[in-house]
């Protein structure tokens, strides 16, 4: 563990269902289903998946009124709390409210008419169900967009902190802001201006990241800018692909800067000419093995005596390879030496046989 940490802004705290967001709670890990809403087992089945990967918040979406018995009966059976995305029809929003969604996401200025945002706004209210806000760069104001010369940085915090104010008028405080855009400065400084102009918590994502290799990165250097700056209270990283490879993504990027004690942290070299294993094999079977593990733990696979050594014994397990074979190192210090063909089998018991602390 680093002995450097984050301070992160303080925002508000809100509730949906039992789940703490902002103030002093742990980052919140969300993703949104690709299932049809109305494929009620098929979205229970995703909605499991992602459980069981970590994530802790999941968007549905409502395109129609034919979505909202559905989503009622996922809403009773689901083990995580849901959130409904709802556009352009109001009466969407005030039927999933109905429908028990612990929080509604709209975008005020493609609901319509004032008094269409103010129904759903007063409901929200009076059933205590949050609202997040989500503006992305598609979706700014002609007038904003006109005034700024297009989806730029302040216009997006301007459509923004139009429609805060527009809910905060109908009474709302259990506010969620995003601001996403697919460009990853534009997405950095969005949120870097948000967070000084209120104190609502922020949902940071790239919107439209891409497929799953490339989506990660550019979420991964996004996100991990805005993280390390304490921006940030909830996140999801969006892809093309398996929703559950967004849950590992966002894992991944909260682990890599010590805002989340939960699971494996692998540490592998990159293999050189000295590397006298399979070490590529070795640290991606390793890693696959202890995926389930949700013990802070931190992993060594060294494949030769330059860092090997020194960086198994940082770890709370490792191994340093050499020819064939390789030492087995916990706690800083050599227990045995191992085969090769033993590697894996033998970081993987001895991790799950990990005593409790």
């Amino acid at each position: 563990m680093s002995e450097i940490a984050i301070t992160r802004r303080k925002s508000r705290q809100v509730q949906i269902g039992p789940l703490a967001m902002g103030g002093e709670a742990p980052i919140v890990i969300q993703s949104m289903l690709n299932s049809k809403t109305t494929d009620v087992e098929g979205s229970l089945l995703q909605i499991g998946r992602l459980a069981e990967a970590g994530c802790q918040l999941v968007r549905l979406a409502i395109p129609n009124a034919n979505a909202l018995p559905a989503f009622e009966e996922i809403k009773k059976r689901s083990p995580l709390p849901l959130v409904a995305d709802i556009h352009f029809d109001y009466r969407l929003a005030l039927g999933a409210m109905d429908g028990g969604a612990d929080k509604i996401r709209i975008n005020p200025g493609n609901i319509g008419a004032r008094d269409k945002v103010r129904q759903v706004v007063e409901k929200a209210v009076a059933c205590r169900i949050p609202i997040r806000i989500g503006v992305n760069s598609g979706s700014v104001e002609k007038e904003i967009l006109q005034q700024e010369g297009g989806p730029t940085v302040r216009a997006l915090v301007r459509s923004a902190m139009r429609n805060v104010d527009l809910c905060r008028e109908f009474g709302a405080e259990d506010l969620v802001l995003s601001l996403k855009s697919s460009d990853v400065l534009r997405t950095i400084a969005a949120y870097q201006l948000a967070a000084e102009e209120c104190d609502l918590p922020l949902h940071i994502g790239v919107t439209e990241a891409g497929t799953v290799k490339s989506g990660t990165i550019k979420s991964a250097v996004a996100l991990g800018i805005l993280l390390h700056q304490g921006i940030g209270d909830t996140l999801r990283v969006s892809l093309t692909g398996d929703v559950i490879e967004e849950v590992i993504a966002a894992r991944h990027i909260l682990k890599s800067l010590n805002l989340v004690e939960q699971g494996i942290t692998l540490i592998s070299c990159p293999t050189c000419g000295r590397t006298q294993v399979d070490l590529v094999n070795i640290a991606e079977r390793v890693e696959a093995g202890l995926a389930h593990i949700r013990i802070p733990l931190t992993v060594a696979v060294m494949g030769c005596v330059v860092n090997g050594p020194g960086e198994a014994r940082e770890a709370d397990i490792g191994v340093a390879c050499g020819r064939g074979s390789a030492v087995l190192i916990k706690r800083g210090q050599i227990v045995r030496k191992i085969a090769e063909d033993e590697i894996v089998q033998t970081l993987i018991d001895e991790v799950n046989n990990w005593p409790a602390e």
